[in-house]
C-alpha cells in the first residue's frame, strides 16, 4: 500500500510541474514528504509503550547471599520494589569473598550495558564503583553501607554505625555488670571481627568501647580478628580464648565465623551480641542482643526513588536511629528472657534518646560526646 501511495504522488508531481511549474512541484513534494513520514509510522510499527516503563536492575553482592543475612535483606528489598513496578527485571550476581575480584566482576557487569541501575552494599564498594564509573560514566550505582559524594554516577546511603556500635556496647556494659545471668566480676567484654577495615577500626570498635564505658568506665574491651569472614573454627578459638581471660559478653561481627563465636560462648555460658540483623534465634539464651540495620527498608525505598526518577546521584546521606534505619531489637522474647528488667529499662532509655534526638552520636564525633 505505501508504494502505491508514493507512486500516485510522484505522478501528481510530474503533472503539476507541467501545469503549474516550480510552485506546484514544491507543494506536491511537501505533501509527499508528509505522507512518507506517516506511512513509515504504519509500516515500521508504533513504539511499544510498555517498553518505556521497563527497567533492569543488577544486584552485585560482594560475597554470597546464602548465609549472609545483610545481603539477604538487600536482595529482598530490591525485589520488593521491583515487584511493585510491572516489567522491572532484577538479576543477582555474587562477587565471592575475594575482594580483589570485585572490581573486575563489577566492570564486567557494567560493560554489558543491560542494567540501568547496579545496587550493592559494602563499605569497599564506593571506591570500586567510582573506578568502574570512569570507564562507564552512564552506568548508575546505588550503594548502601558506604559513603561517597560528588560522583554523578553514584548515590550512597551510609548507616550511622557509631550509634549501632554504641548501642551494642551499652548493652554489653549492662550485661557484664550484672544485667544477665552468668556475668562474672571481671567487667570485661570482647569483640570478634572478621577483618580490620576503616569502619571497624575508626567507628564500630571505638563506639562499642564508648557505649560500654558509659555504663562503667572501668570496663575493658578485648578485640580480636579472624582474618576472614568464614572460618568458624578460628572464630570459636578466639572467643574461647577471650572467655578464658575473663570476657563474659562478645560482640560478633565476623560473618560465617560468628557460628564459632556463638558455640564457644554457649559452651562457656557466656553471652553474645549480634550485629546488623536480628540474631536472637541463632542461639536462644546465648544471643542476648541485636543491634541492627534496616537494610531491606533502605534498599526498597531507594530503588523506588530510582524507579520514580528521583534518586539524587552525586550525593550521599548518612541515616541512623532517628531516621528508622538503625535500631536495637527490644521486643524479642529471647531478649526479654535473657536481660534483666533494670538493664532493659536502661537500654530502652538510650534507644529512645537516640530516636528523639536528645542523645546525639554523630559519625566523626568525639567518644563520649552526646
Amino acid at each position: 500500500m505505501p508504494r502505491r501511495i508514493h507512486a500516485f504522488f510522484r505522478r501528481q508531481i510530474m503533472e503539476g510541474n507541467e501545469r503549474k511549474g516550480r510552485i506546484g512541484s514544491k507543494a506536491a513534494l511537501a505533501v509527499l514528504m508528509m505522507m512518507s513520514v506517516t506511512t513509515l509510522g504504519f509500516t515500521e510499527g508504533a513504539p511499544d509503550a510498555t517498553k518505556a516503563t521497563e527497567a533492569s536492575i543488577a544486584i552485585f553482592v560482594p560475597g554470597v547471599v546464602s548465609g549472609s543475612p545483610i545481603y539477604e535483606l538487600l536482595v529482598a528489598g530490591v525485589q520488593q520494589a521491583a515487584a511493585e513496578r510491572p516489567g522491572t527485571k532484577v538479576k543477582t550476581v555474587e562477587g565471592g569473598f575475594n575482594q580483589a575480584d570485585w572490581e573486575s566482576k563489577l566492570t564486567s557487569l557494567a560493560a554489558t550495558g543491560e542494567y540501568g541501575l547496579i545496587v550493592s552494599s559494602n563499605q569497599a564498594m564506593p571506591a570500586i564503583a567510582a573506578s568502574v564509573s570512569q570507564r562507564f560514566p552512564t552506568q548508575r550505582f546505588l550503594l548502601l553501607d558506604g559513603e561517597l559524594s560528588g560522583n554523578p554516577s553514584i548515590f550512597t546511603l551510609a548507616y550511622n554505625q557509631r550509634e549501632q556500635g554504641y548501642m551494642a556496647g551499652f548493652l554489653a556494659g549492662l550485661a557484664t555488670t550484672g544485667g544477665v545471668a552468668g556475668a562474672n566480676a571481671a567487667k570485661k567484654i570482647g569483640l570478634v571481627a572478621g577483618q580490620e577495615y576503616p569502619a571497624m577500626n575508626g567507628t564500630i570498635l571505638p563506639a562499642y568501647t564508648e557505649g560500654a564505658k558509659a555504663v562503667d568506665p572501668s570496663i575493658e574491651v578485648d578485640f580480636r580478628v579472624v582474618g576472614n569472614w568464614y572460618d568458624a573454627a578460628k572464630g570459636a578459638e578466639l572467643a574461647a580464648a577471650m572467655i578464658r581471660e575473663g570476657v563474659d559478653v562478645v560482640l560478633a561481627i565476623s560473618g560465617g565465623a560468628n557460628q564459632g563465636v556463638v558455640q564457644a560462648a554457649a559452651d562457656a555460658k557466656a553471652s553474645v551480641i549480634w550485629f546488623d540483623v536480628n540474631g536472637y534465634a541463632v542461639r536462644p539464651g546465648t544471643v542476648i542482643g541485636s543491634s541492627v540495620l534496616r537494610q531491606d527498608k533502605a534498599a526498597y525505598e531507594q530503588v523506588k526513588r530510582w524507579l520514580d526518577g528521583k534518586l539524587p546521584f552525586g550525593t550521599a546521606v548518612v541515616l541512623g536511629v532517628a531516621d528508622g534505619y538503625v535500631d536495637f531489637i527490644q521486643d524479642d522474647p529471647e531478649y526479654i528472657k535473657a536481660v534483666s528488667e533494670s538493664a532493659r529499662a536502661s537500654q530502652a532509655g538510650l534507644v529512645a534518646g537516640l530516636k528523639s534526638g536528645t542523645i546525639k552520636l554523630p559519625l566523626g564525633g568525639n567518644p563520649g560526646s552526646k
